[in-house]
């Protein structure tokens, strides 16, 4: 099979898309993709092609690269698009600049396009090789997926099972020229030295390595599959909200522990694949200590994109806001009034308040409410009482009439009358759960 049909085969399931953008290096690779979809595109029904090219600014010699690519797209008339990033520093220079250019293009993708990447069957060799040397899981070893989502849109690497020598001798019958990175040649980085050394060793003894390798990453992708699968039906039977109007992604303790430990850390990676990163095997002593804690106690597992804490009966993740201290607040507030609260949400008087001096603050300890029924109870003892999490107390609005405690945000079993008309809602912050 030619690679046009090999190629047109893998983009079946996007033809309905509302625009296809190739992601353009003008390295050999990404050229000939976009040749290959410029001459479909002349007989075939496809969307709209576009090119976006990412200028990282690492390199002298990448300043020369989108003059190259606006030329090929002229050329082939196909609209290009060219975007400067700032790469952060970071430990990994490589992931750093990945992570800027995948970011550069998901904020440009609307809704339903498609981002198509060049990767081919070596770069999935070699990327199955460096996780395996790296100790990754099931999940990593699935190595690069053949689609996934990338912001409104997809991305997809509809090369996969085409190899670089496909693709070059593509590239030498049609007279290409493409750009070389100078950093490909720079050995101290551990993808080239796979690239340059091992492989080629390992092709010279098993001349299929590479397809062996790709084979391999499909049996992961599969078995990975089956594994989040399982995940998704403990997940299921476990994830809870006792307090729905927290907005916080919660879990069971009690159903978690009836699961044994492989199935517990893998419905954790699953629930919190949205959230964070997770660590490697080495670093699960937090789950532990966090799942065995007392009772009584409030442990917290600290993760690269947030934190997952216990509480009562329930262990909850957060991010965002929610790991920011709050300022203590005297806030004066009327009738049917919604105020903004620093790193914590909002809060709204609903109704109508009788005449007072009325404010919003957060705890300071040792406050005390009259309840109706029940007389004077200390607040402490009454969140106790209810079970609120511990991590929210700190943060929960009062209302307070001229000094004294007059009502709870959300709990309408402490408000110091029956019937008053009105309430006090808090919307918790929520504008950032962590999601990636």
């Amino acid at each position: 099979m030619t690679l046009h049909a090999r190629l047109l085969q893998a983009l079946a399931p996007w033809r309905a898309a509302p625009a296809w953008q190739v992601a353009l290096s003008g390295g050999l690779d990404s050229t000939v993709l976009l040749h290959l979809l410029a001459q479909l595109a002349q007989r075939e029904a496809l969307p709209p092609l576009s090119a976006i090219h990412i200028h990282h600014g690492l390199q002298a010699a990448a300043d020369a690269w989108p003059e190259h690519c606006r030329a090929l797209c002229t050329q082939l008339g196909v609209p290009l698009r060219v975007e400067y990033v700032q790469v952060a520093v970071a430990a990994s220079l490589e992931q750093a600049a990945r992570n800027a250019r995948y970011q550069a293009i998901a904020a440009q993708l609307a809704a339903g396009q498609v981002l198509l990447t060049a990767q081919h069957r070596d770069d999935q060799a070699e990327t199955l090789m460096f996780r395996l040397l790296r100790g990754a899981g099931v999940q990593g070893l699935r190595a690069m997926p053949s689609a996934r989502p990338l912001g409104a849109g997809q991305l997809v690497r509809p090369l996969l099972n085409c190899a670089r020598s496909e693709l070059l001798a593509y590239a030498q019958e049609h007279g290409f020229h493409w750009v070389e990175d100078p950093s490909n040649a720079q050995p101290h980085y551990s993808r080239n030295f796979l690239r340059q050394q091992v492989l080629p060793l390992l092709q010279q003894r098993w001349p299929q390595a590479a397809v062996s390798l790709a084979r391999s990453a499909e049996h992961m992708a599969e078995a990975g599959q089956l594994l989040d699968e399982l995940a998704a039906q403990d997940v299921q039977g476990i994830a809870a909200q006792p307090w729905p109007w927290l907005k916080l992604p919660g879990l069971a303790v009690a159903g978690l522990r009836e699961l044994s430990a492989a199935r517990q850390r893998n419905a954790l990676r699953y629930w919190l694949r949205p959230f964070t990163a997770m660590p490697d095997t080495e670093h699960w002593a937090g789950w532990h200590s966090l799942l065995n804690a007392a009772d009584d106690a409030a442990p917290i597992w600290r993760l690269a994109g947030g934190e997952l804490r216990r509480s009562h009966a329930h262990v909850y993740w957060l991010s965002g806001d929610w790991l920011q201290p709050v300022r203590p607040v005297a806030i004066t507030v009327q009738s049917n009034q919604t105020v903004g609260l620093p790193s914590n949400g909002r809060v709204q008087v609903v109704g109508q308040l009788p005449a007072g001096f009325w404010q919003v603050r957060y705890r300071q300890g040792g406050e005390h409410m009259t309840l109706p029924g029940r007389g004077q109870r200390d607040l402490k003892r009454l969140l106790n009482e209810c079970q609120l999490p511990v991590f929210v107390r700190d943060r929960l609005p009062l209302l307070l009439c001229d000094g004294q405690l007059q009502g709870v945000a959300n709990l309408a079993q402490m408000q110091a009358s029956s019937d008053a008309g009105w309430q006090l809602q808090w919307q918790p912050p929520s504008d950032d759960q962590g999601l990636s």
